[in-house]
């Protein structure tokens, strides 16, 4: 079962693609796993946006990254760096609370141990 992407999943995969070189759409559709009709609509809105450029050479029809695109794209991935940070942060700070009561329980049964050593 596929899931199903949000547009701005969609926009940072068309992003992500056009990036590396410019691209026509049934290639970008391939490397994106996307529906061409949609793609049509992502692709129309990245370029009324800025984001994307179409580019007619020849016959051909290519897609391009702009530099405004470059940057949203690169504020996405930071975006997504950061809350990878934020989580081992959080998993970092909810350890931190943890350990010492793992510890006091560690020490409470080797207290007992050596009680019933002695007995």
């Amino acid at each position: 079962m596929k899931m199903r992407r949000s547009k701005l999943e969609s926009y940072e995969d068309i992003l992500g693609v056009v990036i590396r070189e410019p691209l026509n759409i049934d290639n970008i559709a391939y490397e994106t796993n996307m529906d061409c009709g949609i793609l049509r609509q992502r692709l129309g809105f990245l370029i009324k946006n800025g984001l994307v450029k179409e580019r007619i050479l020849g016959k051909k029809r290519l897609y391009a990254i702009t530099e405004r695109g470059a940057a949203v794209l690169k504020t996405l991935d930071f975006q997504k760096y950061l809350e990878k940070v934020a989580n081992t942060v959080r998993m970092m700070d909810d350890a931190v609370h943890i350990i010492p009561i793992i510890s006091d329980d560690a020490e409470e049964k080797k207290k007992k141990a050596k009680e019933n050593e002695n007995y």
